[in-house]
């Protein structure tokens, strides 16, 4: 019995690796591509309780970005990787 435990569990896990629907990759390929397009970032500045002031900068680079690879391949090949389809859409066609 403990073995056939095991064999499902296995199975189990093996499954959920299996590619995505190309629809679910669009979307999760979409933020790769759009940070190959340019770096996203923020800024904010506030003032503390104690009358400090206090500064945020987060900023993401993608290395695809400093190499200057194109969007629309980056978002090609990573939906093709995920679920083993090419997209539906073309990058540029899809919602910003």
């Amino acid at each position: 019995m403990t073995c056939r435990v095991r064999r499902l569990a296995a199975f189990l896990l093996l499954a959920a690796c299996g590619p995505l629907p190309v629809d679910q990759a669009e979307r999760f390929c979409l933020d790769s591509a759009r940070l190959a397009q340019q770096p996203r970032g923020e800024v904010g500045v506030g003032i503390t309780s104690d009358g400090d002031v206090a500064g945020v900068l987060d900023v993401t680079v993608s290395s695809d970005w400093v190499l200057g690879r194109d969007p629309s391949e980056i978002f090609n090949r990573c939906v093709l990787r995920r679920s083993g389809q090419m997209p539906t859409r073309p990058f540029s066609a899809m919602p910003q």
